[in-house]
């Protein structure tokens, strides 16, 4: 099965580039371009992808409004922002707004279209030392997040080691259970946050205070 990815960002040559890598993929295709957040929404509906490369910084609407829109359709996309910079507050607004990751501009051709298998085949691209530091500039413990308070003592086991980063394998091995176990404490964690992928569950833990930002 070939993977549909639209590109979403301002620069002509950015957009002809990641074209150029993805297309060269036997399992990837470029199915839409776009130039602006707003011309974007038509090509996703037009062309139903399976993941939106999208750049934060974009005239009359920016990659985070897109991808809050995005996400509220049926059956969305995924979306991964491509960025410039990793410390840039815009990368974590568009993480909030619902997209599964991030990747710099600079990233290796082989780095990015492993990262656009994996965000297709429904996980995370976490970078939790990135997203912890873009976390400790906003207010800590400040945000009300619904059925945090309702996660046992185990799945907030597992949320904490998530913000770490770690696999469900690693997890597993952590807690000495079985992949299958953490697999569905990590389905509870999402459903009882209401959390789209492990993103947004760590993001959550971040902004609530379950998990402080500071930590090391």
């Amino acid at each position: 099965m070939t993977l549909k990815v639209v590109i979403a960002d301002d620069e002509d040559l950015i957009r002809a580039g990641l074209r150029i890598i993805i297309d060269a993929e036997p399992d990837l295709s470029v199915v839409g371009e776009a130039a602006d957040g707003a011309a974007v929404m038509p090509v996703v509906r037009r062309e139903r992808p399976d993941v939106v490369l999208m750049d934060v910084r974009m005239p009359t609407l920016d990659g985070i409004q897109a991808t809050a829109r995005i996400v509220e359709l049926d059956d969305p996309p995924k979306v991964l922002v491509v960025t410039t910079f990793e410390n840039d507050d815009h990368v974590y607004d568009a993480l909030r707004a619902g997209a599964s990751g991030f990747l710099l501009k600079r990233t290796r051709p082989d780095d990015l279209v492993q990262a656009v298998r994996l965000v297709a085949a429904g996980d995370s691209l976490l970078f939790p030392a990135a997203i912890r530091a873009l976390a400790r500039r906003r207010p800590q413990g400040s945000a009300r997040v619904p059925g945090i308070d309702r996660l046992t003592g185990r799945e907030g086991d597992v949320l904490r080691l998530m913000t770490k980063g770690m696999s469900n394998h690693e997890i597993a091995a952590e807690l000495v259970v079985s992949q299958e176990t953490v697999k569905t404490h990590v389905g509870n964690v999402l459903a009882k946050l209401r959390a789209r992928d492990r993103t947004q569950a760590v993001i959550a833990a971040f902004e609530s205070g379950f998990v402080s930002a500071r930590e090391r």
